[in-house]
């Protein structure tokens, strides 16, 4: 696992190696008191696959003709709607405030209800949404990305996508082809590895901490955890998936994984978030958090995904570690609001251009 200090030299020297081609100094640009249009949040539409997206654009006070920064948001796994939540049982906000945060730096930020959420739904899925795939949701965020560049107060040129979670593989998805050229990429907490990878060291991790706790023995960890690989074997090799040996809820898990969501799994479990992220635009600004106290996706998960960074010529920020940050972004002490290590990290990232 790499160690923080570690990370820190990694970026030290990376930052050298580029420091002629970027600039990450200044801040930008504050409202201006006058000649200025008022801040507004309206509701904007667009339509992907026959099915109409809902989302909303957050534009800050600026002076009248004025071109803006702007920002793509994208929402983690599940139903998560545009404020980056899953209503009722969990609403932690997590991309209302990270808009709240850019909108407060002079930055128009546009985030929306995804395929199964908020007003949106599933449109034109509706009644089979066993057909939907990951793809559909790439597509999905492509269009708001082409519908955020070309508004009115936005500059073209200065278009941004952040993504948190698996909203991180979809930024990357975008900006590796995106027209215009994003200005830069920003992976919060992200999928680092590929969905189904990911999926089973969070569960070995849990059997690992039910034998520390006393709740299971270590030949019941080994007996499921065999089980837990067996059954993702299964998965990507389309065959019925073999449950036997599971806990009922850990079966039932993968029985949906199995069902109708098994076109949704396989197909964003064949993408690779390293080898996607070396085909990134060079010089493309870049930002990856991961958070000590995340224990979804923990910072030891990110370092191949970090090294793909690297080795795509992308400029800074680089890896970030977030002492004591979890997988929302927040400080566990305090989850009503963004931790400061997520602010600092999010503006150094806003500060930083290629040229």
């Amino acid at each position: 696992m790499t160690s923080p200090a570690q990370v820190l030299r990694q970026a030290g020297r990376q930052a050298a190696r580029y420091a002629a081609v970027i600039i990450c100094a200044g801040t930008l640009a504050p409202p201006v008191a006058a000649k200025t249009v008022p801040a507004t949040n309206r509701e904007v539409s667009f339509i992907v696959d026959g099915t109409t997206t809902y989302g909303t654009l957050a534009v800050p006070t600026h002076r009248q003709g004025q071109k803006l920064t702007a920002v793509l948001l994208l929402p983690g796994s599940g139903p998560t709607d545009r404020n980056g939540d899953q209503p009722p049982a969990l609403t932690p906000h997590t991309l209302a405030k990270l808009s709240d945060a850019l909108t407060g730096e002079g930055v128009v930020t546009l985030r929306f209800d995804k395929y199964g959420t908020g007003r949106t739904g599933l449109g034109a899925y509706a009644g089979h949404p066993e057909t939907i795939d990951y793809p559909a949701f790439v597509r999905q965020a492509d269009a708001a990305y082409r519908l955020l560049a070309g508004q009115p107060e936005v500059n073209s040129r200065a278009v941004r996508l952040i993504g948190h979670s698996e909203g991180a593989l979809t930024a990357l998805q975008v900006a590796v082809d995106a027209r215009p050229r994003a200005a830069g990429v920003a992976l919060l907490q992200p999928l680092s590895l590929r969905f189904l990878d990911v999926l089973a060291r969070q569960l070995h991790d849990q059997l690992a901490d039910a034998v520390a706790a006393g709740q299971m023995t270590p030949e019941q960890q080994r007996s499921i955890g065999y089980a837990v690989d067996r059954a993702v074997a299964d998965l990507r090799a389309h065959r019925p998936i073999d449950t036997t040996g599971m806990p009922p809820a850990l079966a039932g898990l993968f029985q949906a994984l199995g069902g109708p969501n098994q076109r949704y799994v396989t197909t964003i479990d064949a993408v690779d978030p390293a080898l996607l992220a070396q085909r990134l635009p060079p010089r493309i600004p870049a930002l990856l958090t991961c958070g000590t106290a995340d224990k979804q996706v923990p910072c030891d998960m990110t370092t191949a995904l970090s090294a793909a960074l690297d080795q795509a010529h992308t400029s800074g920020p680089g890896r970030i570690v977030l002492t004591g940050v979890d997988h929302l972004l927040t400080d566990p002490a305090n989850p009503e609001a963004l931790a400061p290590a997520t602010l600092d990290a999010l503006h150094r990232f806003m500060r930083c251009r290629s040229r």
